[in-house]
């Protein structure tokens, strides 16, 4: 198993990879407990950075020399169910197993599937297009340094509740260089897990009638966000009718231009 410092993202949020190579990746997650900071809600969030890490991973793995990989398309399908396993399994991670599906071009994609225990809840896919190694990555942090700043779903992600001046829900993303990827933007699991906070929260709205439960996202990452300043992610409703809502989202960096546009979809 290998553990992440506390100072990287995936140590911030507990993931654990048990292995890594060009053929199967096998990474989890803790998800019980944690609440949408919109809506005070169990949420499922934390599963976009489990597919994140674990579909970049399995492509990442796939590079040739000197080449560098950066994620374009994430896409998550939920089980209905998947709210109330997580729950009923407190003392159980998410676990993904992601395998490569077809052959490696400029790009390639990993597909990879989520359990709690022997139950699947979540299927995933995540595609990647491969770059040349760039010259100024971070440096890994050395040993499990670092402090978790609180317990709190928001506090992980250094969000806070933003005026939306209207129907749409705002999050906004404070900068916190514990939450970068190794070319100093926000960690692309972490800007999923906000597009899909301020997406449920915006068919959730009306918090006296029955949840609608999170059952897919499709995020495009466009270009690197970086959180601080004007930094945000923004859900409006595409539609919300008896039985389903969908939830256009994006989230807009600090130089105030789109980073990611994603879709969700939920059913009651």
């Amino acid at each position: 198993m290998v553990p992440y410092p506390l100072n990287t993202p995936l140590g911030r949020f507990g993931i654990d990879t048990f292995e890594d190579s060009r053929d199967r990746c096998v990474t989890s997650i803790p998800v019980h407990g944690l609440h949408n900071p919109l809506t005070g809600l169990p949420t499922v969030a934390p599963l976009a950075m489990l597919v994140d890490h674990a579909g970049g991973l399995i492509n990442h793995a796939r590079r040739g020399p000197r080449e560098w990989t950066v994620s374009s398309e994430l896409s998550l399908e939920v089980a209905p169910e998947a709210g109330e396993v997580i729950a009923a399994s407190p003392d159980l991670d998410v676990v993904a197993v992601a395998h490569p599906l077809g052959r490696k071009g400029i790009a390639s994609l990993g597909q990879c599937e989520l359990s709690v225990g022997d139950e699947v809840i979540a299927t995933a896919t995540v595609r990647s297009f491969y770059i040349a190694a760039p010259a100024d990555l971070t440096a890994w942090p050395d040993g499990p340094a670092g402090s978790l700043p609180g317990t709190g779903l928001g506090a992980l992600m250094s969000v806070e509740v933003g005026e939306s001046g209207g129907a749409a829900s705002v999050l906004v993303q404070k900068d916190d260089p514990v939450l970068n990827n190794s070319v100093g933007a926000v960690h692309g699991g972490v800007s999923s897990m906000g597009l899909e906070l301020v997406g449920s929260a915006v068919v959730n709205r009306d918090l006296s009638a029955p949840p609608y439960r999170t059952a897919s996202l499709r995020v495009n990452f466009l270009r690197p966000f970086h959180g601080g300043g004007e930094a945000h992610y923004r859900g409006t409703t595409a539609h919300v009718g008896r039985s389903s809502g969908v939830a256009e989202v994006q989230a807009v960096g600090r130089d105030g231009r789109v980073a990611l546009l994603a879709r969700l979809t939920a059913y009651r």
